[in-house]
């Protein structure tokens, strides 16, 4: 059986690519056994979640409203 350090590297992985056949079954056996590592993977798809809106607000805000920070000229000032 995997070990949770290993589980844990895979969620964090997973945030970023999508995990090969092997990795997900792997995890997915893991998190069956584990709900330590079960609680880990779900505040780690929290975190990504809530960080994709606070980055796609602040895209919003920028100058110009393209989320561009050029002012809609396409140079920076």
């Amino acid at each position: 059986m995997m070990m949770c350090k290993e589980a844990t590297r895979l969620m964090s992985l997973k945030q970023d690519r999508r995990l090969t056949f092997q990795e997900s079954i792997s995890l997915r056996f893991h998190l069956t056994m584990c709900g330590a590592c079960r609680q880990c993977d779900h505040q780690f798809s929290l975190l990504h979640h809530r960080a994709g809106k606070r980055f796609e607000a602040e895209f919003e805000e920028m100058p110009g409203g393209d989320g561009a920070g050029t002012g809609g000229s396409g140079r920076r000032e």
